[in-house]
């Protein structure tokens, strides 16, 4: 998967593509990361990217500009990729979101700050916006690496264990089931019986409805 990603601070990038599963998945081939700046796309020797907003009101919009040429230049080198946008009130980012972004071969990625960016580029050069939910954050690129990071853990290969992905939370909508490691009894706190047993027909059924003990629980809403 190509992800090209538009954002006034590419270097917060940097560190995210040298560590951790996002490296593994780049070592990998899975995943190539680019990440550009906005205001090389900018006309002005400042590389102003916002401006104060028609009508007035607090805070400053983000400049059409330097998006709809910064898209068109990396349209250059992924003709056709669907353009996402990070924006508060898009559709809210979910597991099934992320399968379904998973399943491409590329994207652009843009990210806004301040009030929001100008609406001619929703309007006319965004397929698709993205939300982590109803709240607002500093910026568009936390969201930008939560998507990315969501949707690179799906790709081949990129898992040491691919089956690990099937046994997610919200996968058929239900939360994972708890669970334990070594060692098996720690300060009189112990590991259940069922998961020391070896019978893995046994565990099967115990995860399943510790699952939707937890997910009763913990999220209702996803049983509906």
């Amino acid at each position: 998967m190509q992800i090209h990603v538009l954002t006034v601070f590419p270097q917060l990038y940097r560190a995210f593509k040298e560590y951790g599963m996002i490296a593994r998945a780049i070592k990998k081939e899975q995943l190539e990361l680019c990440c550009w700046s906005l205001r090389r796309f900018t006309d002005d020797s400042y590389g102003e990217v916002d401006d104060r907003p028609y009508g007035g009101g607090p805070g400053m919009v983000m400049k059409p500009e330097p998006y709809f040429r910064g898209v068109e230049h990396l349209q250059n080198y992924c003709p056709g990729a669907p353009v996402l946008l990070t924006d508060a009130g898009g559709k809210k980012f979910d597991q099934d979101a992320a399968e379904y972004l998973s399943e491409r071969s590329e994207m652009i990625i843009l990210t806004g700050r301040y009030e929001g960016v100008d609406q001619r580029v929703k309007d006319n050069l965004v397929d698709e916006c993205w939300s982590l939910g109803d709240f607002v954050t500093p910026d568009g690129d936390l969201p930008a690496l939560t998507i990315i990071s969501a949707v690179a853990r799906l790709l081949p290969g990129v898992l040491g264990n691919d089956s690990s992905v099937k046994e997610d939370s919200f996968q058929d909508n239900r939360l994972a089931p708890p669970v334990y490691t070594r060692p098996d009894n720690y300060r009189g706190m112990v590991v259940p019986e069922v998961l020391l047993s070896g019978d893995h027909e046994a565990i099967k059924r115990w995860r399943r409805n510790k699952a939707m003990e937890r997910t009763e629980e913990e999220r209702p809403e996803l049983l509906d």
